[in-house]
């Protein structure tokens, strides 16, 4: 008789916090700044890194905003968003953008176009319609629909997070 090493549904032992964060960090990701505009008009924003393309036709992608972000709400609740894709020099936006006080806009000049909110010199920028919003533990799962985007800066390398720092 050949034994098993599955476990009972509800048994498995789950990864500690610390020893989560430490295997994950081995997997490199991007850096983006997640805006909107407030509907008086001031451009609110955060630093995402829970990014990702999801689909090409319909062309959509998925952010993960944490639930203690005291940002995402005021985005969510205009339908829309912008994920800006930080590029290598960039990352004193991300950090000013990372932090829960301050005036994180100051750390970057920006613009609008169409209602979008754009950080200046970021490598490129996905501006979306926010299609749905599940749970995700101690995250939303949005998928926005992609209205437009643009590459600003060709040949250049994004900035990357990677075991608890920047770049590899």
């Amino acid at each position: 008789m050949i034994q098993s090493d599955r476990r009972e549904p509800g048994n498995e032992a789950r990864p500690d916090a610390a020893q989560f964060r430490y295997t994950l960090g081995n997997f490199c990701s991007g850096v983006t700044v997640i805006t909107g505009l407030s509907s008086d008009g001031h451009p609110i924003g955060f630093a995402c890194q829970s990014f990702t393309s999801l689909s090409i036709d319909p062309p959509q992608i998925l952010v993960c905003p944490g639930k203690t972000s005291t940002s995402w709400p005021r985005i969510a609740a205009t339908g829309r968003f912008t994920a800006n894709v930080l590029a290598h020099d960039q990352q004193a936006v991300c950090v000013a953008f990372g932090s829960s006080t301050g005036t994180k806009f100051e750390s970057a000049p920006w613009t609008t176009r169409h209602g979008a909110v754009l950080i200046a010199n970021a490598l490129a920028w996905i501006d979306c319609d926010i299609e749905t919003v599940h749970d995700g533990g101690d995250h939303h799962i949005v998928l926005g629909a992609v209205r437009e985007l643009r590459v600003e800066r060709e040949n250049e390398s994004p900035l990357v997070f990677f075991r608890g720092s920047y770049g590899l």
